[in-house]
């Protein structure tokens, strides 16, 4: 059985995934490219709709970087405990906020290594906010992305790094960003970690996973 789609079948899977998911885009809420960085940092290991059930309030309390700093860690702990790794995320959060206000000006960096220095952000972070706050075409990496990706049979890699460098590779730049947001909502709609939605799924026949089942 082969282990990646060919570029014909790629292309198809995005045609479907389009018309599945036309409205497909960030599900943080955001005003902003800061409430997108501090929203970010929180959603690692924690759904989208348990940052905004948080973000939605603190962002009108603390709306500006110098807020989370002028604020105890204590405070901000509080705003943040319903969500996983809290007191580590509000650590870092005020951390970055410092670093915004004094090294930036108040405002978020551009660039990938500007962001990756910032405190709780990683790759997939960076990569989230380059994306939907200043428009280039990134492919973020998250559990989503990676499962389905490689279960699909976009790529076949074993970690998050690899697969993003498959992606960049296997898709059209143009799509990068689309593409990501498209993986994710059929992640958590259909293409599900324990029990994948087979028989709903429109990639059925063209899925390497779904393919394997049936042999």
């Amino acid at each position: 059985m082969k282990k990646v789609l060919n570029k014909k079948e790629v292309n198809t899977v995005l045609d479907i995934l389009r018309q599945d998911y036309p409205d497909a885009g960030p599900e943080l809420h955001f005003r902003n490219e800061f409430e997108l960085l501090i929203a970010t940092i929180l959603s690692a290991q924690t759904t989208d709709k348990q940052v905004n059930k948080v973000t939605d309030v603190m962002f009108q309390i603390m709306p500006e970087p110098v807020d989370y700093i002028e604020r105890p860690l204590s405070e901000i702990e509080d705003m943040v405990k319903s969500i996983g790794f809290f007191r580590n995320k509000a650590k870092n959060i005020q951390k970055t906020c410092d670093i915004l206000v004094h090294k930036y000006d108040s405002q978020v960096p551009k660039t990938f290594e500007e962001l990756v220095e910032l405190p709780g952000v990683g790759r997939k972070t960076a990569n989230v906010v380059l994306s939907n706050a200043f428009g280039e075409q990134r492919i973020a990496v998250d559990t989503h992305v990676f499962r389905v990706s490689n279960r699909i049979g976009l790529v076949h890699e074993d970690n998050v790094l690899d697969t993003e460098k498959a992606l960049m590779k296997k898709l059209p730049k143009d799509t990068w960003s689309l593409a990501h947001h498209l993986l994710i909502f059929h992640g958590r709609r259909v293409c599900k970690a324990q029990r994948p939605l087979c028989l709903e799924c429109n990639l059925s026949e063209i899925c390497l996973y779904r393919r394997g089942m049936d042999k």
